[in-house]
């Protein structure tokens, strides 16, 4: 029985606005249908040999899954173009597909959506239907990551102008290895404990530990701000920031205090403190599971060296 059919005792009809919101997105085109229902043709329909494709239960489905909002919002996204565009799931225009994007893509990007379209033909029963994705060459150094000097200069610079949010955004970040998702759900109960219960990628759960003097420095700076519960990064509507909002003031304030913008990035941040550990203590397995990692290969690459240092290593090492 295909994914779909074991979804099909889900509650059928109208999605939610919610869920029509997710239909539409960066690079998509919204879905005007008033119940998320996409309508083929008959010759469509017929070809598919199903019922119209309710985009509703996909997501449904998808959340069930425990996938996190945004690759939901990317699998609906991604199929809803698809079928916009070609009408009916098909290898043929699931190839057509694939090879649209790598005209206008990045490799990585090409295959974030190829793997999101492959999720869907599995769910409709078709995984004969399914196409490869594109071989990426991986580079063998790490770029565009902020150095410890650099990020202790930022830091300094927003403690010395009374940016504290975003200092203490950078020092989190720095200190914990937190994505940017997880650091805004800290909460000041969390900074009394001294940890962030969170669940990662793939719904792994685990513990990260925040510094006790990092603690102690939030803890003063929540209680001047008279702050007892409630999330910890705020903006200036006192509402929770967003992902968004927090990046681009960041990069602002970089460029601002002659910091590279290009490296100043919430996940930047969490490179660096991966990159630090394993210079501190080579314990890879340990890592991964700091970083809340699936597969010890994703943790590898805070292996490789940038390349400014691998330069220096072959300036040092060619002598002759």
């Amino acid at each position: 029985m295909s994914e779909k059919g074991r979804a099909s005792a889900e509650e059928e009809g109208g999605a939610s606005k919610e869920g029509r919101a997710l239909a539409e997105g960066e690079g998509g085109t919204p879905v005007k249908e008033a119940d998320s229902v996409l309508e083929m043709d008959g010759a469509s329909a017929a070809q598919a040999n199903s019922a119209p494709i309710n985009m509703g239960s996909y997501e449904r489905f998808l959340r069930d899954q425990g996938l996190a909002p945004g690759t939901v919002r990317l699998y609906v996204r991604v199929a809803s173009d698809y079928l916009r565009e070609f009408g009916s799931p098909s290898r043929e225009g699931a190839s057509r597909y694939r090879d649209e994007l790598v005209g206008r893509c990045k490799p990585a990007t090409v295959n974030l959506r190829v793997n999101a379209l492959n999720r869907f033909l599995a769910y409709e029963g078709m995984p004969e239907c399914r196409v490869g994705c594109v071989q990426v060459q991986r580079r063998s150094y790490l770029e565009g990551v902020i150095s410890a000097g650099e990020c202790q200069r930022l830091g300094r610079m927003l403690l010395e102008h009374g940016h504290m949010t975003y200092y203490f955004a950078v020092r989190v970040l720095a200190s914990t290895g937190l994505r940017v998702s997880e650091l805004l759900e800290l909460t000041a109960r969390d900074v009394r404990a001294g940890h962030l219960d969170v669940v990662s990628k793939g719904g792994k759960a685990r513990r990260v530990f925040i510094p006790s003097s990092l603690c102690a420095e939030l803890g003063r700076w929540l209680a001047e701000e008279g702050r007892v519960e409630g999330c910890v990064f705020l903006n200036a509507r006192g509402e929770r920031i967003t992902a968004r909002g927090l990046s681009g003031q960041l990069k602002v304030l970089a460029e601002r205090y002659g910091i590279d913008p290009s490296v100043v990035y919430p996940h930047s941040f969490r490179h660096l403190f991966a990159r630090s550990f394993l210079d501190a203590r080579e314990d890879i397995a340990l890592l991964a599971d700091l970083m809340g990692h699936s597969s010890i290969e994703t943790t590898r690459i805070y292996l490789r060296r940038t390349a400014s240092e691998q330069r220096a290593v072959v300036e040092e090492v060619v002598t002759w």
